[in-house]
């Protein structure tokens, strides 16, 4: 019986090790699944790189400068002494001579119009370049020149032209639709090393740039020197940003890498090619988040939005019916959720474009249209301050205040905040601190009974009852 039950031990040993070792070389079923789900994922990877490559382009520039230099060969006594004090003889002529500094970047093809092919890049990678030259996945060379570019935003666009038809373009994504957490590809030539590839994922959207028109799509996918106007791109090929720049204290990528959106560059691309130049649209106003004291007043507490403090006379917020005190909610069916996300979304709309923009006034939810003009350029705007209307913002007056300023407790009014510079306001002498008492013949109690003297179509003069430092004075303004 012992032998038996041996045996039997030992059967069962050899059958459990056999079993043992299968599983071992056998996958379970939920491990293949991963494997397969990994095999998917590299051919995904491979598609995408095998579609992108070829649209990606390196790009060399050379900028070339002239510079006087001292010719001092025969300058064998006394080699402190340049030629300043004049040449002894023809031969000291200084020299002119040509130095080629050159930059290195990426592009992409994102137009082709008969044998000329357009590559959409940074305007940093191009500066003033004298020389540009593309190379393309194939290593064919090509001369292109510039067609426009753009400081706001930092792109630039050139052209090549190539009698061969294949020369394949991007297809362009739509960035909007981008999430993050999303799977994206990088393109492009960092340190020279070219046609490189990288991955990562969507890291965060919306980032701020330098200018109040640009965000960025923040990624983890390598970007370094040299990638700046390649492609990042879905998981379906799909051009959705242009690299641009990356953050980090060393020089190198620390996978904070920032692009541009594509959506921001398709219409900017053919205002390029038609003016040469990029057109932004203006709607004119100045708008910012609303203080404490006017949000609660207007109800705008906890609300998403801009509020409107000025607009400027004959501009297309004022022929189309937005008035200082408005809180613009929505353009189009793009919901606002700040300030700055209305100058973005205003800024790409096609100047000439009539726009719905959803408000609220004093508690009511309107609707006005209005017809997109072309920005002009910061300095230029400023010049304009002049019909900047009213120039003047306002807070409540509180208690503190009124001790403050030596008002007598039971006077109402609204404290004037700022008065911006050039406009009629300034011109008339009103001050930040200045409280204002009442318009022409209608008294001031708050913010919204100034908001509605202003925006009265009916006046065009002013006359502003203040109280400055115990003393009262008028200020007259023709709007």
């Amino acid at each position: 019986m012992k032998i038996k039950h041996l045996l039997k031990s030992k059967h069962l040993i050899g059958i459990s090790l056999l079993l043992f070792f299968l599983s071992c070389r056998t996958p379970q079923p939920s491990i293949r699944k991963t494997l397969a789900d990994l095999g998917e994922i590299q051919n995904t990877f491979r598609y995408v790189a095998e579609k992108v490559l070829p649209v990606v382009v390196e790009i060399e520039v050379v900028e070339i400068r002239r510079q006087i230099i001292p010719n001092t060969e025969n300058n064998e006594d006394s080699p402190f002494f340049p030629w300043n004090f004049g040449p002894s003889d023809p031969e000291e002529i200084p020299e002119d001579r040509e130095f080629r500094n050159p930059g290195l970047g990426s592009g992409v093809i994102v137009k082709k119009a008969g044998n000329k092919n357009y590559v959409l890049t940074n305007n940093h990678v191009i500066g003033e370049a004298d020389e540009i030259i593309i190379t393309l996945h194939d290593g064919r060379k090509y001369t292109a020149s510039l067609v426009g570019r753009d400081y706001r935003q930092d792109i630039a666009l050139i052209v090549f032209e190539a009698e061969d038809d294949k020369i394949p373009v991007a297809v362009l994504g739509d960035s909007d639709k981008v999430h993050i957490g999303d799977w994206v590809l990088a393109v492009g030539n960092p340190y020279g090393l070219d046609f490189t590839v990288t991955a990562g994922i969507v890291s965060a959207k919306d980032r701020k740039g330098p200018t109040e028109i640009s965000n960025y799509i923040q990624t983890d996918a390598a970007i370094n020197q040299g990638n700046s106007g390649g492609a990042l791109v879905n998981l379906k090929g799909e051009l959705i940003g242009i690299n641009t720049w990356i953050q980090t204290p060393t020089g190198g990528n620390i996978g904070l890498g920032f692009s541009i959106p594509v959506n921001n560059v398709k219409r900017i691309i053919e205002d390029f090619i038609e003016y040469g130049e990029a057109r932004y649209g203006w709607l004119g106003v100045s708008i910012a988040v609303p203080s404490s004291s006017l949000a609660e007043e207007f109800d705008l507490i906890g609300k998403k939005g801009a509020f409107v403090y000025h607009i400027f006379l004959d501009s297309p917020a004022e022929v189309g019916g937005i008035l200082p005190g408005d809180f613009i909610v929505s353009v189009g069916d793009k919901a606002i959720g700040s300030p700055d996300e209305l100058i973005r979304i205003v800024g790409y709309l096609e100047p000439g474009k009539e726009t719905e923009f959803r408000l609220l006034r004093s508690g009511k939810a309107i609707t006005v249209k209005a017809t997109i003009a072309s920005r002009e350029n910061r300095e230029s705007i400023r010049e304009m301050n002049e019909k900047l209307w009213p120039g003047i913002t306002v807070l409540a007056l509180t208690k503190d205040v009124k001790e403050r300023i030596r008002l007598p407790a039971q006077q109402s009014g609204v404290l004037i905040h700022e008065v911006v510079d050039k406009t009629k306001a300034d011109k008339a002498g009103i001050l930040p601190g200045d409280v204002i008492i009442k318009i022409n013949e209608n008294e001031i109690k708050n913010i919204m009974d100034f908001y509605k003297v202003i925006n009265n179509k009916k006046i065009r003069e002013f006359s502003f009852v203040c109280y400055r430092e115990g003393e009262r004075f008028t200020a007259n303004i023709l709007k």
